[in-house]
């Protein structure tokens, strides 16, 4: 492995591609061979830390078998909030066979198929064969559990719950699961019980509906009243739930279908919905028509039409290494499938009415069997709640524009773009000018958790929290400013930069240039600030100063066409007003620093390599490489795993034994208590950490593949690593290469359009 030195440049690139072997797609092109890195079990789980991921983007469950003959899974929903907000599960279905098929000693697999997007159960052999099928339409809110039994047996199909009564939240631990609600002075934390609905004949029918909300109370905290008479309550009201039904099973008990008589095949349907501010049967009438409707298509056509989506996922990018060296072999497995897995799970909820919930998305479990600290909680714990962190939640986001996955990242910039509003009312509240600030631990509707916040207010200004890790950081509306113009490079969407990026980010720039004076120099003086978390304490922090830059050199790429001559004046004129980015020197050494000036070290963070990643002020085929390696060298920070972001760093600066053994790490590391090897965590956040794979995701993809003003194709990639990678970049471009032995066998950009200056790593020959 090495360092690059240099980088080879060249225009025009079309290689006659080689063969491929495998399955083929409706396009023509190979699907990648997921079927590796499918996730198999030989034996039945012990409890639901041995459960399987799957979902829909929007609808999502946690399945597994029991030896007793059961398959269970846990049913969430990307928007089922509640009137704390937090985001509940909404249930937990069991499957019963009789006689079990799951016998000690007899035949037994589970596997995850990920080119489906199914889990398939097989017990027993010959006469006594018996396959269950489980699978989330990927189209659809439903999911399906499809049994067939060569030899007839008795089934039935129970909901259960385990909120039954209201209780209070009153252990300390599992209080935090309401972060914000939580901590001194504090209203007591109560969680209200599920409703049962009857009168809907087989259908086995329960919800949750919040006859209460904080919303009111946590906008009047932060001064914030006259918001409220103008605008609808997002909790109050808000109904979710789901029903299950079987044609072959009929309702028995009042949360139970049974099978009448004995059945060689049998199907269950659990179908999920939300509403806002609706009633019980206004929610239920709504979802027995979304179920009317879906039972228009036949369940063989349905599962046609998402295993098509399935496989058309796999086929839009994939990442495959291999090694010939033996010592290699396993550590490169783990990351292709670390890499496939977590993809996976990015699939599997990132398409519903909420971004990714970064401690645990709609993956949590139970931990009455996790022993420890956490143990004895029910499936709606979470570490940290229901609120989003900004420096959390991005990180999956970041992943999905090399991949293209791009329609998984509207729920994120919808939730900014709804949230608009109030930012733009609290600015002028607190500030009294014009522009939006976004919170960095914010609830989805965007305004700050109580306990952040703070409820003692005597001693504190109006709009200024309690909480001093976030008391100057407002970071997240300049990274997701850049993440917005990412995405409109990468899909040139001209109704997103219409409705969402213009009106989002033309606010933020607004803050930035608003809410600080200048110097005797004309530069913006940013004081009181903070350099991430990390710093109480900063004046002149870098990640403003690169990130103002970054912004604003984008902004001015825009069409004239689309954008006023006045915003384009401002953003041009923001550029000239920043000071100069930070340097220090250290025992001689010349680096970046965190801020002009800094103090009050307080978390675990390298604010002075924002300079790399996100905002790619410095890197490969970059000015001052050297000073941001110097940096990197020297950062206080060097732990990977969580939300660390070494690894993407070390990519994007050509450190590739660094970034090749970061991502590594991450790949290889698991959680033990858990038998899934993607249920990372729970690190600084829950499990499964969506922080840790997705880390580990972008620098895998960065490794092979950086964009800018140029692409740079393998800067940071193992020259004994072998890999096959179609990956997306902007002007809707697609780049596939093959590399064997240092060779580059196969590299082609589509479309063709104008020269696009592709740079390649010297040490790959062709």
């Amino acid at each position: 492995m090495r360092n690059i030195g240099f980088q080879l440049s060249i225009v025009v690139l079309f290689f006659v591609p080689t063969l491929f072997f495998g399955q083929a797609s409706k396009s023509g092109m190979p699907l990648p061979q997921t079927d590796k890195y499918n996730v198999n079990w030989n034996s039945p789980s012990e409890n639901s830390l041995g459960s399987m991921p799957a979902g829909n983007g929007d609808v999502g469950i946690n399945v597994w078998a029991e030896k007793n003959g059961d398959v269970i899974f846990y049913l969430a929903k990307t928007d089922a909030w509640s009137e704390n907000a937090r985001l509940l599960k909404i249930g937990k279905v069991r499957v019963s066979l009789t006689p079990n098929p799951f016998k000690e000693g007899g035949f037994f697999r589970q596997e995850l198929i990920l080119k489906d997007g199914n889990i398939r159960i097989e017990a027993g052999g010959g006469k006594d064969k018996v396959t269950i099928d489980v699978w989330v339409d990927a189209n659809h809110p439903v999911v399906e559990v499809n049994v067939s039994s060569k030899k007839p047996l008795t089934a039935s199909a129970s909901m259960e719950s385990w909120r039954t009564e209201t209780r209070e939240l009153d252990n300390p631990v599992e209080l935090h699961s309401a972060y914000g609600l939580h901590g001194e002075g504090a209203p007591k934390v109560i969680v209200e019980r599920d409703t049962l609905l009857k009168g809907y004949g087989d259908k086995i029918v329960w919800a949750h509906r919040n006859n209460r909300s904080i919303w009111e109370e946590n906008l009047k905290l932060q001064g914030l009243d006259e918001y409220i008479d103008d605008n609808t309550d997002p909790l109050l009201y808000r109904t979710f739930g789901a029903f299950m039904e079987s044609k072959e099973l009929e309702r028995t008990g009042p949360m139970t279908l049974t099978s009448k008589g004995k059945v060689k095949s049998f199907s269950v349907s659990v179908f999920a919905h939300t509403s806002e501010n609706a009633t019980l049967d206004t929610w239920a009438n709504q979802l027995i028509a979304i179920s009317d409707t879906i039972g228009n298509k036949s369940r063989i056509k349905r599962f046609k039409d998402h295993r098509e989506w399935w496989q058309s996922f796999w086929d839009r990018s994939y990442i495959n290494i291999s090694s010939s060296k033996e010592s290699q072999k396993e550590e490169v497995y783990n990351i292709n499938r670390g890499y496939a897995l977590q993809r996976y799970m990015l699939a599997c909820s990132g398409r519903g009415n909420s971004p990714i919930k970064f401690n645990g998305s709609l993956f949590t479990v139970d931990t009455k069997d996790l022993k420890g600290e956490f143990e004895g909680f029910d499936a709606d714990y979470r570490r940290w709640g229901g609120p989003y962190w900004w420096q959390n939640t991005r990180l999956p986001y970041w992943a999905m524009l090399a991949s293209g996955d791009f329609e998984m990242m509207k729920p994120l910039f919808k939730m900014y773009r709804d949230a608009l509003p109030i930012r733009k009312s609290a600015t002028e509240k607190y500030y009294g000018h014009q522009g939006a600030f976004f919170p960095e631990t914010m609830y989805f509707w965007g305004t700050y958790v109580d306990g952040n916040y703070g409820r003692d207010r005597e001693n504190l200004p109006l709009g200024m929290t309690e909480n001093l890790f976030i008391r100057h950081y407002w970071q997240s509306g300049l990274e997701i400013s850049l993440m917005m113009l990412d995405y409109y490079s990468f899909t040139k969407d001209k109704v997103f930069l219409k409705e969402t990026l213009l009106p989002v980010v033309s606010e933020i720039i607004h803050f930035y240039d608003q809410h600080w004076g200048r110097d005797e120099n004309g530069k913006i003086r940013f004081d009181p600030a903070m350099a991430l978390e990390t710093y109480s304490m900063a004046v002149n922090p870098l990640p403003e100063i690169v990130g103002i830059n970054k912004v604003c050199h984008e902004l001015l790429k825009l069409p004239d066409t689309e954008v006023s001559s006045s915003y384009k004046a401002q953003w041009a004129r923001l550029i000239g007003e920043m000071p100069p980015v930070p340097i220090r020197e250290v025992n001689g050494a010349r680096m970046l620093s965190p801020a002009q000036e800094f103090s009050g070290k307080q978390n675990a963070e390298n604010p002075e390599l924002y300079a790399v990643f996100p905002y790619r002020a410095y890197g490969v085929g970059k000015p001052n490489l050297e000073l941001a390696r110097n940096t990197f060298h020297n950062r206080a920070f060097k732990l990977t795993g969580g939300w660390q972001q070494n690894a993407i760093k070390a990519a994007y600066l050509g450190l590739t034994d660094q970034a090749a053994k970061l991502t590594s790490t991450n790949f290889n590391t698991s959680n033990g208590a858990y038998r899934f090897p993607a249920m990372w965590g729970p690190n600084y956040d829950w499990t499964p950490d969506q922080d840790h794979g997705a880390v580990a995701m972008i620098a895998l993809q960065r490794m092979l593949l950086q964009y800018d003003d140029e692409i740079h194709i393998l800067p940071a990639w193992p020259i004994d690593w072998d890999v096959d990678f179609k990956l997306f970049v902007p002007g809707r471009g697609i780049v596939r290469c093959r590399v064997e032995k240092g060779i580059i066998k196969l590299l082609e950009h589509t479309p063709k359009k104008g020269n696009l200056k592709i740079n390649i790593s010297p040490e790959f020959n062709m």
